[in-house]
């Protein structure tokens, strides 16, 4: 299968995710890509679709804005997206997702089964700027911003309109800091432009789709919807990293 076809394949299965649960686009093009895909171009690439799918979703499904909950989110985020950058080239990668994949797939399920979940209410302000700072090192290093704020946002018991309120309008916000450091820091090069252009075209319609879907579930539902991404999600980067860990000890 070449490249192109790999590359809008994970483009439109992500662009769809993303426009259903307002995040998820680079965990779940990654799946796709991990295999093939050069890690620091595939970073490029999830970072670019998040960014368009965000764009797109942004204006499709409008949720407003709660300024005094976001900020801190974003003020965090702001610190984390630089690190997550000068990360990337240094970062052992595989060891990464599985980490990250091995706590959503042991935690989300956990709160998928439990029936009823108490609401985490400590740490104010300053535990949602910190949150807000692992998204922006995730969103440096691949556009996975929205997973570990989406997973706090849930713990918090926020509704879904405002959860998806503060990722849309946090992940859009650390996905353009991101993709600008990554024009600076010259990892977008002229050969990657046509990829860009695959992804753009080939998330537009399945962000539309998925958006449309998102606006007529029930709460119950889109908890049950998200929390099911992260688990897949979670699995999708163990299958990825998992056998390159073992291959290491082999």
């Amino acid at each position: 299968m070449s490249l192109y076809l790999i590359v809008a394949l994970g483009a439109v299965v992500a662009g769809f995710v993303q426009g259903l649960s307002g995040f998820a686009f680079g965990l779940v093009a990654m799946s796709f890509w991990a295999w093939t895909v050069d890690p620091k171009l595939a970073a490029v690439l999830a970072t670019f679709g998040a960014l368009a799918g965000q764009v797109i979703a942004a204006v499709t499904v409008r949720r407003g804005f709660n300024w005094a909950l976001l900020l801190p989110f974003i003020l965090g985020g702001l610190v984390g997206v630089p690190f997550g950058v000068w990360l990337l080239p240094r970062l052992d990668v595989p060891l990464f997702k599985a980490c990250l994949g091995g706590l959503l797939v042991l935690w989300c399920p956990a709160m998928l089964m439990a029936r009823n979940l108490p609401r985490v209410s400590a740490g104010g302000r300053p535990a949602d700027a910190v949150i807000g700072l692992i998204g922006g090192v995730c969103g440096g290093l691949g556009g996975f911003t929205g997973a570990i704020p989406t997973l706090w946002c849930t713990l918090r018991g926020l509704e879904k309109d405002v959860q998806r309120s503060v990722i849309q309008n946090f992940n859009l916000s650390m996905l353009v800091v991101a993709f600008s450091f990554y024009l600076g820091a010259g990892f977008v090069a002229t050969e990657t432009l046509p990829l860009l252009g695959i992804v753009a075209i080939a998330v537009l319609v399945p962000v539309l789709l998925g958006a449309r879907l998102y606006i007529g579930i029930s709460e119950a539902r889109f908890r049950q919807v998200v929390l099911g991404l992260l688990t897949l999600s979670g699995v999708a980067l163990l299958a990825s990293s998992v056998p390159v860990l073992l291959a290491r000890t082999g």
